[in-house]
């Protein structure tokens, strides 16, 4: 196997990922729809600065086929099975998160009619499993296609844009379960396991 063709079938695997990450959103079972009861508008600046984010991890490219790193084909084929790995993990992750929220799900920060603070599934792990998946998916995707200064400017401005959206969601279900929410936080990290 040479650098190119591992190149390749890693590229390859994480397209795969995104297509089968964006079915996820597009090919979900919707349930009736809710009406809004409230909505955070900095939940609008997040998503926007994550999509800059992944703007960014995808503008700024090294050569076409180039590896990420200079490194030996050992260590790339290592950064190669983690990129898969990451891909398809997250795309399980953010599944298992959409169909966990139901209809409670919505691309802005918004509170629904009947909304309840969802503490199962993957929320007894992280508190926004849907943004853990795109970090995810943003990380296997600098690593297959981007530049190192494509990726860690994508991850900066991703974020940032990240802690504006967990903000204005928290604002949101703290306000309307105070201390079922108050509980559920003590005990279960935002984004990472361990580290936020």
């Amino acid at each position: 196997m040479t650098i190119v063709q591992l190149q390749e079938g890693t590229s390859l695997a994480v397209l795969a990922g995104w297509v089968t990450f964006a079915a996820v959103f597009l090919f979900r079972r919707r349930p009736p729809p809710a009406a809004e009861r409230q909505r955070d508008p900095m939940g609008t600046l997040g998503l926007a600065l994550q999509g800059m984010g992944f703007g960014l991890v995808w503008g700024i490219r090294g050569h076409v086929g180039a590896p990420f790193v200079d490194a030996s084909l050992t260590v790339l084929v290592a950064i190669s099975m983690v990129t898969v790995v990451l891909a398809a993990g997250s795309v399980a992750l953010t599944l298992w998160s959409v169909r966990t929220l139901g209809r409670q799900w919505a691309l802005a920060a918004q509170l629904v009619e009947g909304h309840e603070l969802v503490t199962s599934g993957p929320y007894r792990y992280v508190r926004n499993p849907i943004y853990s998946g795109m970090l995810g998916m943003l990380i296997a995707t600098g690593l297959a296609w981007s530049h190192p200064l494509g990726l860690t400017l994508g991850l900066i401005v991703f974020c940032v844009g990240t802690f504006f959206r967990i903000r204005a969601e928290e604002r949101l279900l703290k306000t309307a379960f105070p201390d079922a929410w108050n509980e559920w936080a003590r005990r279960t990290p935002a984004l990472v396991p361990g580290i936020w």
